[in-house]
């Protein structure tokens, strides 16, 4: 199995191994093992940070993704170009949703609501055209639904100009904050200050089309259908 001896516990159903780089040293009522909650983190985004040494010099790059349940998919970057050149540097991606400010009545107890994991491991480099190509599809789909079947593919020369990177999901570290302040039974409760969640809400806009398209150009269905709904 992909996740090794202990990638189910009963009654709780598949989990994350747990090892020295995922093990929950702070804050580790926040942290989750459940992979449910890993592709709930990676379904509700599309942009991630790839942390990498280049050349001595640590580097953080954001970059969009797709995943299939078991891989990760990401493009290169001038940041990851020793990855695509040999494939052999360790590297941590990262994928943070924000939910709210949690205030508190002291600041010291202010905090974030957050959904967050870390993917760990060596990116294997996608050379063989038909994985590259699927692997595209994957990263185009879970970004934009419906655009892979509307645009045009890439062709041959682009396709070799374009870097994509895969990571296995098996060795993952969740974290998740959710709910009010901390301080509702101590001390500063008596202080009459307000204190509670201030949520974070992303949304669709409406469509921009481009200032050369001709009139007659209808946005397509998959793409209108989105506007004005929650990310």
């Amino acid at each position: 199995m992909i996740f090794g001896s202990d990638w189910w516990e009963v009654g709780v159903g598949p989990v994350l191994p747990e090892n020295e780089r995922t093990r929950h040293r702070r804050l580790r009522a926040q942290g989750s093992r459940e992979r449910s909650d890993l592709d709930a983190i990676l379904a509700a985004g599309f942009v991630c940070h790839v942390g990498v040494v280049v050349d001595g010099t640590p580097l953080v790059v954001p970059t969009v993704y797709g995943c299939d349940g078991e891989t990760l998919y990401f493009h290169g970057s001038v940041a990851s170009r020793s990855l695509v050149a040999g494939g052999q540097d360790e590297v941590c991606v990262t994928v943070t949703h924000v939910d709210g400010l949690v205030l508190a009545r002291s600041l010291f107890e202010h905090g974030v609501n957050y959904r967050s994991a870390m993917i760990f491991g060596v990116p294997r480099p996608v050379t063989e055209p038909e994985e590259k190509l699927e692997g595209l599809r994957v990263l185009s789909e879970h970004s934009v639904p419906g655009q892979w079947d509307y645009a045009r593919l890439p062709n041959k020369k682009e396709l070799a100009a374009t870097a994509l990177l895969a990571l296995s999901l098996e060795e993952a570290s969740v974290k998740i904050r959710v709910g009010p302040p901390d301080d509702g039974d101590g001390p500063d409760a008596a202080l009459g200050l307000w204190a509670g969640v201030l949520p974070l809400r992303t949304t669709w806009g409406e469509l921009e089309p481009d200032p050369v398209l001709p009139e007659d150009v209808e946005a397509p269905d998959h793409l209108a259908r989105r506007q004005n709904t929650p990310l």
